[in-house]
C-alpha cells in the first residue's frame, strides 16, 4: 500500500511463473581414435542446498553411446526416458540398435520438436561412428548442434572449456595453422582420462554445484566401462 496524500492506493503486483530450476552439474566429452570418454561429477543442487550426492548425470542408452545431460533435473529425466522409448521403436523397426550418428539426429530433432517450451538441458553424446573412431556431439536446448573433439558443459563449463582448449586443442601453441579438421584428439586414453580428473578437481575449487564424486564413462569397441573417482564434498 502507498499513501497519496490522504489516500492509499495498491501497486500493481507481478505474477512471475518460471517452470525451470537450474540443479547444477558439469561434464565433459572427449573423443579419440577408437575410444571416446564421456564423464560427469555427481552432485545434484537446488539453490544453495545438496539435493544428493550420488546423482550422475550419465545415462547409457546403448551399447556404444552415453548421453550427458545437465540442466533441469526433471526435464533431464523427462529427455532421457523420452529418448530411450524413441531408440527402442527404431530397435523394433530397423531390427537393429541405432548409431551414434543416428542418435544424434534423433535428438536433435526431439529438442527442436520443443523448441517453444525447450527442455532446459544441456546435452553431450559421446560414443563410436560407424568407422569406430570416438565422436562427441553437443546441443543448444533448442537442437542445434555439432561434432565436436571436445566439449564441456553444465555449471562450470565456463571453467572447464578453457582447460580443454589449451591442454587438448592446443589453442595458439601449434606453430601453424592446419588446413586438415580431424574430430579426434591426439592423446591416449590414459591422458584423456588423468586431464578430466583434473579439470574437475579444479573446477570444484571454484563451481558450488559441482562435486561430491566424478563418474567416467570410457567408451570403446568393446562396451562402456566405467570408473569412480572423489572429488571435493563441501
Amino acid at each position: 500500500m502507498v499513501l497519496d496524500g490522504e489516500n492509499f492506493f495498491e501497486l500493481p503486483k507481478e505474477h512471475h511463473f518460471n517452470p525451470y530450476e537450474m540443479n547444477g552439474g558439469s561434464i565433459i566429452g572427449v573423443a579419440g581414435e577408437n575410444f571416446a570418454v564421456i564423464a560427469s561429477d555427481t552432485r545434484l543442487s537446488e539453490g544453495y542446498s545438496i539435493l544428493t550426492r550420488n546423482s550422475p548425470h550419465l545415462y547409457q542408452l546403448q551399447p556404444n553411446c552415453v548421453i550427458g545431460s545437465v540442466g533441469f533435473h526433471g526435464d533431464c529425466l523427462t529427455f532421457t526416458k523420452t529418448l530411450e522409448i524413441r531408440l527402442k521403436m527404431f530397435e523394433h523397426e530397423h531390427n537393429k540398435k541405432a548409431s551414434t550418428p543416428a542418435v544424434a539426429q534423433l535428438i536433435s530433432t526431439m529438442l527442436y520438436n520443443r523448441r517453444f517450451f525447450p527442455y532446459y538441458v544441456n546435452t553431450i553424446v559421446a560414443g563410436l561412428n560407424n568407422e569406430g573412431q570416438g565422436a562427441i556431439y553437443s546441443y543448444d536446448p533448442v537442437g542445434s548442434y555439432e561434432r565436436e573433439v571436445y566439449r564441456a558443459a553444465g555449471s562450470s563449463s565456463a571453467l572447464l572449456q578453457p582447460l580443454l582448449d589449451s591442454l587438448l586443442g592446443m589453442k595458439n601453441q601449434t606453430p601453424s595453422f592446419e588446413l586438415n579438421k580431424t574430430y579426434t584428439v591426439k592423446s591416449s586414453k590414459e591422458k584423456v582420462i588423468a586431464l578430466i580428473k583434473d579439470a574437475f578437481v579444479s573446477a570444484t575449487e571454484r563451481d558450488i554445484y559441482t562435486g561430491d564424486s566424478l563418474v567416467i564413462n570410457v567408451i570403446t569397441k568393446d562396451g562402456v566401462s566405467v570408473e569412480h573417482y572423489p572429488l571435493r564434498r563441501d
